[in-house]
């Protein structure tokens, strides 16, 4: 019996994992499976700038890759990942909080705040982060409302 109940419990774990790394892939923002464009999450919080990763120091986690800067960012993200992955899916903050959407970003386009990296929309002639730091704390609670159903 203690059988039976183990190898359940292994099979919905398992089954709970794999619901997990597709709801990831078809959620978060990226491209040929990767991560910010490839830049490393780690350098946004050590460095205080966006750094392009390096594919020799890669990781996947939970079906998202990310490429690091350097072993001992890749080794640090490991460590603590929810620390470093970025919010809303990796999506732009601006757009999550002000109309529930899904739009690309400029990962040199960043800020963090309370611990918590936010990307943003940047090109021609709208930079999203702009307008977040005009109503911080309005779009933050809306983006973490929304979140919810823009990942779906």
């Amino acid at each position: 019996m203690k059988f039976v109940i183990l190898a359940l419990l292994g099979f919905f774990a398992i089954h709970a994992q794999s619901q997990d790394v597709a709801f990831r892939k078809s959620s978060y923002n990226l491209e040929n499976g990767l991560a910010i464009q490839g830049y490393d999450p780690v350098a946004y919080f050590k460095q205080f700038k966006a750094v392009k990763g390096n594919p020799k120091f890669s990781y996947t986690y939970a079906g998202v890759t990310y490429h690091f800067s350097s072993e001992e960012n890749r080794k640090a993200f490991i460590e603590t990942t929810q620390k470093f992955e970025p919010e809303y899916g990796g999506w732009c903050a601006y757009a999550v909080g002000a109309y529930d959407g899904r739009v690309e970003i400029d990962p040199e386009t960043f800020k963090i705040v309370n611990g918590k990296l936010y990307l943003f929309y940047n090109f021609y002639f709208t930079n999203t982060l702009n307008s977040w730091n005009k109503d911080e704390s309005n779009l933050l609670n809306k983006a973490n409302t929304n979140w919810n159903k823009v990942k779906k």
